[in-house]
């Protein structure tokens, strides 16, 4: 299958009543025409809780539809594109065995996997507000393990829904983005692992320095 960008999406804060700050992004819409990746982030999207979202390793935020319809088998009813607060809805690859580093162009831009989402109340909330079970939401998509990636913009420029992706650099150090979530969440002996991986995101560096140190 051919890579694919199905969806672009944006959102802006509005007041809710289930978010920790009471304001929340998590709602992302389509939209159509080219859309601007820039350094941080999509223009017309705009980040709530900037302590722990945003900046430039969490730009742009991808899931794959193939992960929306097994979630929609799971909880009995669909979800859009768009449901899980990402930016890019992708199709025709397995974004979670993207590696760390990897890095895809998609029209004019360049963007880099850097990071993984770590799921949070808000997302529990916003399940719940959609009218899905989500019940312990937060334990079961970690037990998933496939959170897909947060994404740096590397170069800038206009990318849209349609547009193909070119996978143009692969690491070859193996830490996808599955591994990098198991190991800031289920298991902490794949830290070190992370090591290999070029200009690591800061807390994932620091908590595996850490996790090496006190092994000494």
């Amino acid at each position: 299958m051919t890579f694919l960008i199905r969806s672009v999406n944006v959102g802006t804060p509005r007041p809710s009543d289930f978010a920790e700050l009471g304001r929340t992004s998590i709602d992302k819409q389509p939209v159509p025409g080219r859309v601007r990746a820039t350094r941080l982030g999509l223009e017309g999207d705009q980040v709530s809780d900037t302590q722990h979202h945003g900046g430039v390793d969490q730009a742009v935020y991808a899931f794959a539809r193939e992960d929306l319809d097994r979630w929609t088998e799971a909880l009995g009813q669909p979800v859009r594109d768009g449901g899980f607060g990402e930016n890019l809805t992708t199709s025709g690859y397995d974004v979670n065995a993207a590696e760390v580093g990897e890095r895809w162009r998609i029209g004019t831009a360049v963007l880099e996997v850097a990071s993984i989402r770590t799921p949070c109340n808000d997302f529990k909330g916003w399940m719940g507000h959609e009218g899905f079970d989500n019940t312990a939401w937060v334990k079961r998509f970690t037990a998933d393990c496939r959170p897909g990636p947060y994404l740096r913009v590397v170069e800038e420029g206009d990318l849209g829904a349609g547009d193909e992706v070119e996978v143009v650099h692969r690491p070859g150090h193996g830490i996808t983005v599955a591994h990098m979530f198991r190991a800031l969440s289920t298991d902490r002996t794949l830290l070190p692992d992370l090591l290999v991986v070029d200009d690591l995101v800061e807390e994932a560096r620091r908590k595996a320095e850490a996790y090496v140190a006190a092994r000494r």
